[in-house]
């Protein structure tokens, strides 16, 4: 028979495993979706393409994706739990409001991105850090550490910088007014996505699973798709769309449905990735990874458009990575001191159980039980004689 010991650290084991290999897996999703869809749709307003709706609505339309990841696990038999089995009305609630809130967070990074070169924007929606870290402390009672603060504390500088120099960084034809509103939009999309990052791990404190999560991120996104949906209406519907394709997108119409459709597709990536950061580790976690993507996105936008990159960025950039390595530094510290602690404790619930065991055999052997019934009887005697 194996021992209920070592069957539990096999499970433990297993669990671990599991759990690494999701946060991996969501951390891919981040990364790929992340670069993809900021450098996508720069692509988009570059050739000529100019609804914000449309961009906004493609952040969230991909959400039918979702449910391949909440009714595969049921369908292949990997979980006995049945797709939106525990959905409440307060967790629905929740949803579509948070949602409705990320649709508006979506036309902000739209109306920001349209305006801005792609590093400009990205080093700008680092800004969301220092925030998030405020928020993560008042609403989900986040402890401040010498990492994480040095963390935020460089990574602000790094946005302060580039406001600083952003004066001669505007596109050509870009008037000065156009260029501030695409600025602060974008400060405001970090400002809000800032403050949805620890609402969801809030909210993530009730839900028990990652199918839990993904079932809440396509209630989130539908309110989100709705809401862009509305705004698309009032500006002219999808038929904006099909004559955006074929009179003022200046390349093939063909080209402009698959630059939609890799905007859908990578967008989904990038919001199911941040969902699941969140929900595996904790929001300001995920805002430090995002914000180390946003280096990348920084160097994607020289390389493939070509952006300015100036002293002023690269001091910039490097504050951003010499933030996110510091925090993940002291993540590390941090691990390791929880393994020693883990160690300690494994010692301890040994020895404790050594014990009880050694307990256990001394109690039920007969020729103990009669030896200290001799000893006791013994003792009687020895009594006896002293008082006699």
């Amino acid at each position: 028979m194996n021992n209920p010991t070592t069957q539990l650290e096999d499970q433990k084991k297993k669990t671990t495993k599991g759990y690494t290999l999701l946060l991996v897996l969501n951390y891919v999703c981040l990364f790929l979706g992340s670069i993809s869809s900021s450098l996508l749709s720069k692509f988009y307003f570059i050739h000529k393409g100019s609804s914000r709706w449309v961009s906004t609505w493609v952040q969230c339309a991909g959400f039918p994706l979702l449910l391949l990841p909440i009714f595969l696990p049921y369908g292949l038999k990997c979980t006995q739990r049945k797709p939106f089995s525990h959905f409440t009305p307060k967790i629905l609630t929740l949803s579509i409001l948070i949602g409705l809130a990320l649709g508006l967070n979506n036309f902000l990074f739209s109306w920001g991105n349209s305006y801005l070169p792609v590093s400009t924007s990205a080093l700008l929606l680092s800004s969301q850090l220092v925030f998030n870290l405020i928020f993560s402390v008042i609403i989900v009672k986040q402890r401040i550490t010498f990492s994480n603060l040095n963390c935020v504390v460089l990574l602000t500088l790094s946005s302060v910088l580039l406001a600083l120099g952003s004066t001669n960084d505007k596109p050509e034809n870009l008037t000065k007014s156009k260029y501030f509103i695409g600025f602060f939009s974008t400060v405001g999309a970090g400002l809000l996505f800032a403050l949805y990052l620890p609402v969801m791990e809030s909210v993530y404190k009730k839900v028990y699973c990652y199918s839990m999560v993904m079932e809440m991120q396509l209630i989130m996104e539908f309110a989100a798709t709705a809401l862009a949906t509305v705004g698309m209406a009032f500006s002219g519907g999808y038929s904006e769309m099909k004559r955006e394709s074929l009179y003022v997108f200046d390349l093939s119409s063909d080209v402009y449905w698959v630059v939609v459709i890799g905007n859908v597709v990578t967008w989904q990536l990038c919001f199911m990735g941040t969902a699941g950061m969140v929900f595996l580790t904790s929001s300001l976690t995920g805002g430090i990874c995002m914000t180390a993507i946003l280096a990348m996105n920084v160097v994607g936008g020289v390389a493939v458009y070509g952006d300015s990159f100036g002293g002023v960025k690269a001091v910039s950039t490097v504050l951003c990575g010499w933030g996110f390595c510091s925090y993940v530094y002291g993540m590390y510290l941090k691990m390791e001191d929880e393994k020693v602690k883990e160690s300690e404790e494994k010692v301890r619930e040994n020895v404790v159980v050594d014990e009880k065991v050694e307990l256990m055999t001394i109690n039920h052997n007969p020729n103990n039980n009669n030896n200290n019934q001799e000893m006791v009887h013994h003792q009687i005697v020895i009594a006896v004689d002293d008082r006699v």
